[in-house]
This record gives structure tokens, C-alpha cells and sequence, in this order.
């Protein structure tokens, strides 16, 4: 185990063996931590958070020449509110914040400049990228893929296997990144691919299908492309 001098733990903490807190963190109280954990400089933890064995929590991102959007350097820490259950072999990165009561299963990975909002649930296997929202009260199941420069407001429904795209010109350089807009309520069904268009409040996304347009709100969709039952 490596503690940084500097790190803050709170009271009835558990840590597994093989941890490493580094310089800065701030753990709350009644927090358990697994077996190989490391926490990375200035992330904060709330009180009665669990995290399972082989996560990273505050990783910082990296990049290389030929990428067109190189993250951002100067992020803040991680910031993870209490109650909340972070699995087995996750990567959450610095710049983000996980709201109270949230859980993210096994496997998941949570990019940079992230906000989820409380009591929401990533399946195992759920990959969110950068500069995204995600509200309270919202499911999001297992291997669905969250571009970047999404906005997923409260209460949605995200079924497994659900693909997004930022960016309809597949990197040619035309237009801008700009992801789905899913609105408060709206249901999506496995293995449904949407582009970046905007899905209304309450709307139905049928399983399997591909959205290259708005969705109104209250509207069900179904089919390639998707069409309006």
C-alpha cells in the first residue's frame, strides 16, 4: 500500500491491499476501496462510497499527434459525491464529477469533463466519452457507447448495446462534433444507433434501429432508418 503524506482519510476507512492514494485526495468516511486501486492526485471521494478491486479513479488522458481534439490539459480532480458504487476494473478520469448515489458496474470507462447526475446507473461495459451530461435517475445498460459531446437529460432509459455518433462527416472535417440530444423520459431499445440528432421527451426508440432524425416528443420510432409508427 502507498499513501501520499498529503492525502486525507476520513474515519472507518477500508482499503484493500496493493491501494495507491496519491498526493492530494481527499477520501470521506466509511469508504471501501479494493484490492489494486489507484486513486490519482487531488480526487476527492464521499462518504460511503465503494469502489471495487483494479480501478482508476482520476486518470489523466493522453493523446498524440494525429488527433484532431486533444483533451484538455488543465482539468480539474475528480470529484465523486457519497454513496456512490464505482465496480471492478473502472477507469473514471480527472475533470468529471459522479454524482450521490450513482453506480457505474464493472468495466466501465468515464472520460474527462463527464457530469452525471444523482442516483444514475452505467451498465458493465458502458463507455461514456468527453464533455458529456448525464441527469439523475437515468439507466444507461451494458456496452452502450456515449459520444462525446452528448447531453442525456433525467430519467432516461438507455437499453444495451445502444451506439452514438458525434460526428456524421466520419472525420472529414466538415461540420462540427456535436452528439445526441436525449430529453427527459425518452426510452431507447437495444442495439439502436442514433446520430447526432435530438430524441424528445418521453419518445419511444424501437430495438434495432437507426435514428437519422429528430425525434418529437411522445414519438415512438422504429426501423432503418427510423420511421415514425
Amino acid at each position: 500500500m502507498s499513501i501520499h503524506e498529503s492525502a486525507r482519510i476520513g474515519q472507518d476507512v477500508e482499503l484493500g491491499e496493493y491501494v495507491v492514494v496519491e498526493e492530494g485526495v481527499v477520501i470521506g468516511n466509511q469508504v471501501t476501496i479494493g484490492h489494486h486501486c489507484v486513486i490519482k492526485a487531488g480526487t476527492q471521494i464521499g462518504d460511503r462510497t465503494v469502489i471495487g478491486d483494479l480501478t482508476i479513479l482520476g486518470k489523466k488522458p493522453g493523446a498524440n499527434r494525429k488527433m484532431a481534439r486533444k483533451p484538455a490539459k488543465d482539468l480539474p480532480a475528480l470529484f465523486i459525491e457519497a454513496d456512490v458504487r464505482i465496480g471492478s476494473q473502472v477507469t473514471v478520469y480527472a475533470g468529471s464529477v459522479i454524482g450521490s448515489g450513482v453506480l457505474i458496474a464493472d468495466h466501465a470507462s468515464i472520460r474527462e469533463q463527464i457530469v452525471i447526475g444523482q442516483d444514475t446507473i452505467l451498465g458493465r461495459n458502458v463507455m461514456v466519452e468527453p464533455n458529456t451530461i448525464i441527469g439523475s435517475e437515468t439507466t444507461i445498460q451494458t456496452s452502450s457507447y456515449i459520444t462525446a459531446d452528448t447531453v442525456i437529460e433525467d430519467q432516461v432509459f438507455i437499453g444495451p448495446c445502444c451506439s452514438m455518433s458525434n460526428d456524421k462527416y466520419m472525420a472529414s472535417g466538415k461540420g462540427h462534433h456535436r452528439g445526441p440530444r436525449i430529453r427527459r423520459g425518452a426510452r431507447i431499445g437495444n442495439n439502436a444507433s442514433l446520430l447526432p440528432i435530438e430524441i424528445g421527451s418521453q419518445a419511444v426508440v424501437g430495438a434495432g434501429a437507426v435514428v437519422t432524425k429528430d425525434v418529437v416528443p411522445g414519438a415512438t420510432v422504429v426501423g432503418n432508418p427510423a420511421r415514425q409508427r
